[in-house]
């Protein structure tokens, strides 16, 4: 017997096999989830370096793409390179191999900044670490020389939070004296950064591939989903991933690079007005820059602690310091966050909020950099579908109709609150709100009743008179 895949009762079949199917998975997820949760892990961590060698070549391809289209094709015109499938191939070799000197470039400028410079910084901080306690301890009593409830409230809140502190420091600092702690936490350490450092590695290797091919990946991608979907579910596909690929790497690309812009800046600010530990603060302001709204005051805060902590002589320094944050967070908000970042998300400031705290709640730091693109790709998706639901009733799409909207007629046509005072408002809403019940069919139906009702027992009234007579 030949079987038909056409047939209503193979399709019944398929049907029913998915349904038990899914039924057995649902019930191993919910009295397995712990195991569940395991194996899933595992797999995360087999694929751990392709997921990195994605998100690598990700990062990579808009500066691929400068390299390509802003320099390597304009040298190869002027050089007269005919325009060839071969001149196509050198020009992706050269590209991908700059790109991947240019990474491990700022790879390399980054861990060489954090050795000369961020490291020393640390290390003073933590020799020094007495003294500045012992500092700001007076001063903070001159300070509150005049309050004596609220210094008898602070002060040992402030010797506490330091002895903890203190305390946290030493054992870090008498960490080496430990052998058997020591070799425990080193071991675990360099198996972590080992683990962390081939991952990265293998992935670098897997994102020059993805680099070299990525139109070949893009168009296997295109064809799977029109194999897939019907053409129309397909392109509207196509859409939305474009859409989610111009918010995550206009806002990730630009947030980077606004945060670099940023960080330099602070430290040529903090340089010039001789604050200490530059490079760290510069670094630390640079870093929480990325997380947006939050981030600059997360950098801020502490930093300007710092400062205020190791030149308890001058205070004002930390004040200068702080006014010098504000101008250029002024400055990055106003005159270089639009330029690079223009309106990547499409959010205002109030969703903004809402999603990098909801985002940093559910997965941390890594969360509240993210966070702002994926909402803002799932508010254009609530979005688009509000707008075809109200298309298809023939209602206005702008949000500003609806302001001082005060009802829709049946015929689509908004009316808006009028602007009058008193008893007159009263009466004119009254009557546009019997008019709308007047017009609902059960109303009329109900009316209708009414009348034949009240039409009938006159009859009955008037027959019975005439028998009476």
């Amino acid at each position: 017997m030949k079987l038909k895949m056409n047939s209503k009762y193979f399709k019944w079949g398929i049907t029913a096999f998915s349904v038990i199917a899914g039924g057995i998975c649902f019930y191993y997820l919910i009295f397995h989830i712990s195991e569940f949760t395991q194996n899933v892990k595992s797999l995360f961590s087999v694929v751990m370096p392709v997921v990195f060698g994605l998100i690598i070549a990700y990062l990579l391809t808009p500066i691929l793409n400068f390299i390509e289209q802003k320099i390597l094709h304009p040298l190869f015109d002027r050089l007269k390179i005919k325009e060839t499938a071969r001149r196509k191939k050198i020009i992706r070799g050269i590209a991908v191999i700059l790109t991947s000197l240019l990474m491990i470039f700022a790879i390399y400028a980054l861990i060489a900044m954090l050795i000369s410079q961020i490291v020393p910084s640390i290390q003073t901080i933590i020799s020094n670490f007495d003294g500045y306690v012992g500092d700001l301890s007076t001063w903070l009593n001159n300070l509150m020389e005049d309050n004596q409830e609220l210094k008898n409230y602070v002060m040992p809140q402030v010797t506490k939070l330091f002895s903890s502190l203190e305390t946290w420091l030493d054992d870090t600092a008498n960490l080496l004296e430990k052998s058997g702690e020591v070799l425990k936490t080193v071991s675990l350490s360099i198996l972590s950064f080992l683990k962390v450092a081939w991952n990265f590695i293998i992935g670098f290797i897997i994102s020059i591939y993805v680099l070299a091919s990525k139109e070949t990946f893009s168009a296997q991608g295109k064809k799977m989903i029109y194999a897939i979907f019907e053409t129309d579910s397909a392109n509207a596909v196509l859409s939305s991933l474009r859409f989610v690929h111009r918010t995550f790497i206009g806002f990730i690309s630009g947030k980077v690079l606004d945060s670099v812009i940023i960080g330099l800046l602070c430290f040529i600010g903090t340089t010039l007005l001789g604050t200490p530990y530059a490079a760290l603060v510069s670094v630390i302001v640079g870093v929480t820059n990325v997380i947006p709204f939050f981030g600059p005051y997360l950098g801020a805060i502490p930093c300007a602690f710092l400062i205020l902590i190791v030149d308890l002589s001058h205070p004002m320094n930390c004040v200068t310091f702080v006014i010098f944050i504000l101008i250029l967070q002024q400055v990055d908000g106003n005159l270089i966050g639009p330029r690079i970042l223009g309106d990547s998300t499409g959010l205002s400031g109030f969703w903004v909020i809402f999603s990098i705290t909801l985002f940093g709640g559910l997965f941390g730091v890594p969360g509240m950099i993210v966070g702002v693109p994926i909402f803002a790709v799932f508010f254009a998706a609530v979005k688009g579908l509000v707008n075809r639901s109200l298309q298809k009733k023939n209602l206005p799409l702008q949000s500003g109709v609806y302001l001082d909207m005060e009802y829709i007629d049946e015929n689509g046509e908004v009316h808006k609150t009028e602007a009058d005072d008193g008893n007159s408002t009263r009466q004119k809403m009254k009557e546009k709100h019997k008019k709308i019940s007047e017009g609902f069919p059960f109303k009329r139906t109900f009316k209708k009743a009414a009348d034949m009702s009240s039409d009938n027992s006159m009859e009955k009234q008037t027959k019975t008179e005439d028998r009476e007579k």
